[in-house]
């Protein structure tokens, strides 16, 4: 009787097997290829995907990508698979803390987590949450570190089949965790923090004047069964707004992006069902920021070149791709009024993010969107994130594949506590920001 009840219980999810992590364990999570990189047949560094080849390689790409390069939108250029060392402090929270963080009864219940990576264990098939551990390990992952920016960035946003620029947008983005801070002062927390918020993401818009100045506030809870307050500050209005919550899934500035795809994913873990689907190699857009075709059209006063752009309307970063061991994780929304019906995420088993390659699938289940953030290296990129053991976003490709329509991004993201003061994180600081 005990064991069926225990099994019934299993399959409603409401407990998992027990399973203690190890170092060794930590140490396969953060360092995948300590015993070689993977391999696929056809695919060594300079080889290129293209319409003519693509189905020789369809198993190594994300069904996205895949479809993308069969239309020949896009070619994708292989470079060598390089180890992404993670942050040290990170690493060692994880060693430290290992085995606290427990699932609660509930999806998006969590107890015992202190800092790190918070299950280092690889996904079991047969585990009924595993994928919601591969969402906490996201979560509570590097994500830029205890505080950094993307100092400037510029959308575009393109008609795919034209290749019309429509619009140009040159934003600040600032990231900062209160808590489970692991390297930067102070340490482990943010205090005062009388809210008891995780993480918060601060953005402003510097051009074009009609835009100037808008920014968007959004604050995320420990307790992820809390709501995220998310705030609008409009310039020409002067006020600021508490966003709704099905605002978060609206077009963000008349892109092809939702706040809720920030990042891959910004939401949080009790949005969604997780599902992991199985591990794969597949070929995620990661390189040498300073290796690449670069432009200098945005004339940055100390010189630095952002990612170039081609393909088909110019929607698609000129980037290298690497074999990757990698997650395959499908997010399916709670809310059935979500406008999306899933997420299938490629996730990197190395760095633990969400926004290598994404897939968004509208409310019919037919492809929607085709999302991919290109990482630089830390070392090959700006002096100051040398070190830093963060993957840095560099470029980011929204392709709506239903209208054929794009917005691109091209990023100068900068590890730099300096540049995002707690106090920015706050509704009062977007009222003073005129």
């Amino acid at each position: 009787m005990i064991k069926q009840l225990s099994l019934a219980l299993m399959m409603a999810g409401l407990v998992t097997t027990a399973y203690a992590a190890t170092e060794a364990d930590v140490e396969a999570s953060f360092n995948p290829y300590k015993n070689g990189v993977p391999s696929v047949a056809g695919l060594s560094a300079g080889a290129v995907i293209t319409k003519a080849n693509v189905e020789q390689f369809k198993d190594a790409l994300a069904v996205g990508i895949y479809k993308m390069i069969k239309e020949g939108y896009y070619e994708v250029k292989v470079g060598a698979t390089t180890q992404f060392e993670m942050n040290k402090a990170y690493v060692e929270a994880t060693k430290k803390n290992l085995n606290t963080a427990k699932l609660g009864a509930n999806n998006g219940d969590i107890t015992g987590f202190v800092a790190g990576r918070p299950f280092p264990e690889e996904p079991d098939l047969n585990d009924p949450r595993a994928g919601e551990k591969l969402a906490w390990n996201y979560k509570y992952g590097v994500n830029w570190g205890d505080n950094a920016a993307i100092y400037p960035f510029f959308w575009k946003y393109r008609n795919m089949e034209t290749g019309e620029l429509e619009r140009t947008i040159m934003m600040n983005m600032h990231f900062l965790n209160f808590k489970h801070r692991v390297q930067d002062a102070p340490v482990p927390e943010i205090t005062p923090n009388p809210s008891d918020l995780f993480r918060a993401i601060y953005v402003k818009v510097l051009e074009p004047q009609d835009l100037k100045n808008t920014q968007l506030l959004i604050q995320r809870y420990d307790d992820d069964q809390k709501l995220d307050d998310a705030y609008l500050y409009l310039g020409f209005q002067r006020r600021v707004r508490r966003l709704a919550t099905g605002q978060t899934t609206d077009a963000f500035l008349g892109s092809d992006l939702m706040i809720e795809d920030f990042e891959g994913y910004n939401g949080r873990v009790s949005d969604m069902k997780w599902t992991y689907k199985g591990t794969k190699t597949v070929l995620l857009p990661m390189w040498n920021h300073n290796d690449l075709k670069l432009t200098d059209e945005f004339k940055d006063r100390d010189g630095y070149k952002y990612v170039s752009f081609g393909g088909k309307g110019e929607c698609f970063f000129d980037g290298t791709w690497q074999l990757r061991k990698t997650y395959v994780l499908e997010a399916t929304p709670v809310n059935t009024n979500h406008p999306v019906s899933k997420r299938v995420f490629y996730m990197d088993a190395q760095l633990g993010n969400l926004n290598g390659a994404v897939e968004v699938y509208d409310r019919k289940g037919e492809l929607w969107k085709v999302w991919t953030v290109g990482k630089s290296h830390p070392d090959h990129h700006l002096p100051l994130n040398k070190g830093a053991g963060i993957g840095i976003d560099d470029a980011f490709s929204m392709v709506d594949v239903q209208s054929k329509h794009c917005t691109t991004g091209q990023f100068k993201g900068q590890v730099d506590a300096k540049l995002n003061p707690a106090d920015m994180f706050q509704v009062q600081f977007m009222r003073g920001g005129d």
